[in-house]
């Protein structure tokens, strides 16, 4: 059957062939969507080229092996934070919806004037979250409890938010784990896009890369069993279902 709506778009930066193909998987799956009905562009493999946002129902920008407060940068790393940074003037110039998860919320916070750097960073782990007030009235996190339990796991993370960004969630070690800038651009610091095993997926993928300690790993995935990690998940949902557009509103 025909795709009835605008596709999303799925920004990667993972040059790992297999972690890029299942971080498409889980965004799919989180968001309820099926495969026409989105796509996705990997920015470590292409420049972005020529880009019409108007084609697209919205945009998801997910992790990364880089870091924006990286102080050493190869120029791939430069050239894909180039092309984040002319998607991102466009999308908060037209307040177009946009969710980044983990690096897109560093990419977000860049964007719009944020302190990114190392103090907040968290090795991978299972985390409370906890929304605020303004959290708890907010469309994209409707049906949310006011705390709940998701995955972690980033080496630097925002310090400080200036004005224009609201504060959605906080948690105990982190104290920014999801912003709103306008109207419709999101971002979070946890991963809602996965589930355990995919997380666990992610883990192997990036052993020995600082993300946790060596022989922590079956530690980590165990603090994964016995608890609720599917709570998250209405996130995506409901960013979907709020921003889909149908494919006769194309210019």
């Amino acid at each position: 059957m025909a795709a009835e709506f605008k596709p999303f778009l799925l920004i990667s930066t993972r040059p790992e062939d297999d972690a890029s193909a299942a971080e498409l998987v889980s965004f799919r799956e989180k968001m309820g969507l099926i495969d026409d009905e989105i796509i996705q562009i990997r920015l470590e493999s292409r420049p972005l080229g020529d880009f019409r946002i108007d084609d697209y129902s919205g945009i998801v920008l997910g992790g990364s092996p880089f870091n924006n407060s990286d102080e050493v940068k190869s120029e791939l790393q430069q050239r894909v934070e180039a092309d984040i940074a002319r998607i991102m003037d466009e999308v908060l110039a037209r307040d177009f919806p946009l969710f980044g998860a983990c690096y897109g919320i560093g990419a977000v916070g860049t964007s719009i004037g944020a302190l990114v750097d190392p103090t907040y960073g968290e090795t991978a782990s299972v985390v409370a979250i906890s929304l605020t007030d303004e959290g708890k009235v907010d469309p994209v996190l409707e049906g949310m409890p006011p705390t709940f339990r998701s995955m972690v796991g980033h080496k630097d993370a925002i310090t400080s938010l200036p004005d224009r960004a609201v504060l959605l969630a906080s948690g105990e070690a982190c104290p920014v784990q999801m912003f709103r800038v306008g109207k419709n651009v999101y971002a979070t610091q946890f991963h809602p896009e996965l589930d355990p095993e995919a997380f666990a997926y992610r883990l192997r993928v990036y052993e020995g890369r600082g993300y946790y300690a060596p022989g922590e790993l079956d530690s980590i995935i165990a603090t994964t069993v016995n608890v609720d990690l599917t709570v998250d998940d209405l996130l995506l949902r409901n960013f979907a279902r709020l921003h889909r557009q149908p494919l006769a509103s194309t210019d």
